[in-house]
């Protein structure tokens, strides 16, 4: 079988292998087990790897370059717009070749995936739409649109589109779907921390340094901790546009020895630091399954999280980590809360980590699998 992975993820090439980001491509790695030849039509850069990438590992792979598109600026508006007629044909010539045809939604080159694959009503699809499926957010027009065409059965046919969460009004396109960072062998025994006001209070914020994941609220919680007279250790890990903006903020605030910006690092030392910490603090604007609340889940890690997409499905409603407004006070009340009832902490943490370690890599692949044979 010939699978055509269709994405808007920048790919890098290095010693005969192609890389990206390695969340997307371990998952893809699990896609790419059951194909005799992966097709990936995606658009390239000349950039090295870096520490979050990794290699598609498969014996047979044909890339497909297309340009990067980018509505976001007037001038790169016209160069896209221009591009866009050249990025179509590909598209049209690449899924003609496939025996199976999978679209990474929401993104640029995954609206346009959802359009191209309009002309083929009888090939095998499937969409894997990573972002927040709630019909009553607010979204970009563009993801609106992708939504729309993935729900509607007589222009998607032949489709099952994969959404994070249970969502009402679901048409028969859709389905209930997750993803994973570990396998069963993870599944180490870690028991939740032990949590006092004599030790250090170990939060953690894992995402990109990007106004969407407001790292911030997460150096403004370990400060208000540490006015309060608590010892903090904040660990960032992630990179972004607001990188020296914090790193300026930290040395503003004299906190060098309480906060610290590590940048991208490999999954094995970022599971490291969850197995330290007491709380992840994630107050982002918008999620699909976001998988930094996933894996401290699974490391008993305490999620201190906003309600947004499938996040409240996750933790059961508050019942396996908490669902806050997005503002350092409530994040800081919320930890001295659990400082006044340990055992209540260690509870929600422990079945955080029992929900968590039902999602496995081999879980994932099992259903995969079904998706494709």
């Amino acid at each position: 079988m010939t699978l055509l992975i269709v994405t808007h993820v920048l790919h890098k090439k290095q010693a005969g292998q192609w890389f990206a980001y390695g969340p997307y491509v371990r998952e893809m790695n699990l896609w790419g087990n059951h194909a005799d030849q992966l097709l990936i039509l995606a658009p390239a850069t000349d950039a090295e790897p870096n520490a979050i990438d990794l290699p598609y590992q498969h014996t047979s792979i044909r890339f497909v370059q297309i340009p990067k598109l980018d509505f976001s600026h007037f001038t790169s508006k016209i160069r896209s717009t221009a591009l866009l007629p050249l990025v179509m044909w590909r598209l049209f010539q690449t899924m003609r070749q496939a025996d199976h045809v999978h679209v990474r939604c929401p993104g640029n080159i995954g609206l346009l995936g959802c359009i191209v694959q309009i002309l083929f009503p009888g090939k095998r699809k499937t969409a894997k739409y990573a972002g927040n499926w709630d019909w009553n957010s607010v979204q970009p027009w563009s993801y609106r649109l992708q939504q729309i065409l993935l729900r509607h059965t007589r222009l998607t046919q032949n489709m099952t589109a994969l959404v994070y969460g249970h969502w009402p009004d679901q048409t028969r396109n859709l389905r209930s779907f997750f993803t994973a960072s570990y396998r069963d062998a993870d599944r180490i025994a870690i028991a939740p921390r032990m949590l006092s006001t004599d030790q250090i209070i170990r939060l953690v914020f894992v995402g990109t340094l990007t106004p969407n994941k407001r790292p911030e609220i997460a150096l403004e919680t370990a400060r208000l901790l540490i006015q309060r007279g608590y010892t903090v250790q904040l660990d960032l890990f992630g990179a972004g546009v607001l990188q020296t903006e914090l790193s300026n903020w930290i040395a503003q605030h004299d906190l060098q020895n309480h906060i610290h910006l590590h940048g991208n690092v490999p999954a094995e030392r970022l599971a490291a630091a969850y197995q330290q910490a007491h709380f992840l603090v994630f107050a982002s604007r918008s999620e699909g399954w976001p998988k930094a609340v996933a894996e401290a889940m699974f490391w008993a890690c305490l999620p201190l999280t906003t309600a947004v997409s499938c996040v409240p499905q996750m933790l059961g409603d508050g019942r396996r980590g908490d669902l806050l407004p997005p503002n350092p006070e409530a994040m800081a009340d919320q930890i001295e809360y659990y400082l006044r009832q340990p055992a209540e902490y260690r509870q929600k943490a422990h079945e955080a980590q029992e929900w968590s370690r039902q999602y496995t890599l081999e879980k994932l692949e099992s259903e995969i699998r079904t998706l494709l044979l």
